[in-house]
């Protein structure tokens, strides 16, 4: 699972209505929640964030929370 899978899982977000209310395909939020090779557009990370009634940065620290910076 991804870190967006686990925050909408946290959270008991129905993926049925994400789609509805996004546009989002349910399977692209499938793949979205369960691949982590799957690469979250900014644009779905803002529909997703309007559908759920939540600020974009907030999921944003969610689903980026483990990058860091590669320091030299």
């Amino acid at each position: 699972m991804t870190e967006l899978g686990e925050f909408l899982a946290r959270k008991s977000i129905n993926k049925a209505e994400v789609s509805r209310s996004t546009g989002i395909s349910l399977s692209r939020l499938g793949e979205l929640a369960l691949n982590p090779s799957t690469k979250l557009q900014a644009k779905e990370l803002y529909l997703i964030a309007l559908a759920i009634d939540i600020e974009p940065g907030e999921v944003q620290n969610e689903v980026c929370k483990k990058e860091k910076l590669i320091r030299k």
